[in-house]
């Protein structure tokens, strides 16, 4: 998955669970997914950081 779909993910985990009428157990779903989107997408953007800074080498 993409630096961007990575991210539209872990903003739509943020949206869901500003929802209020979510169960505590949906809730740490989501939230765990979130975290999961954000991690994919924190990863991605090292490695790009790291090719650019080989190109710039």
């Amino acid at each position: 998955m993409s630096f961007e779909a990575n991210l539209k993910q872990a903003n739509e985990a943020l949206e869901k669970l500003n929802n209020q009428e979510l169960a505590l157990d949906e809730s740490i779903k989501i939230y765990k997914e979130g975290l999961k989107s954000i991690k994919k997408a924190r990863l991605a953007l090292e490695k790009a950081k790291l090719e650019v800074e080989q190109i710039d080498e």
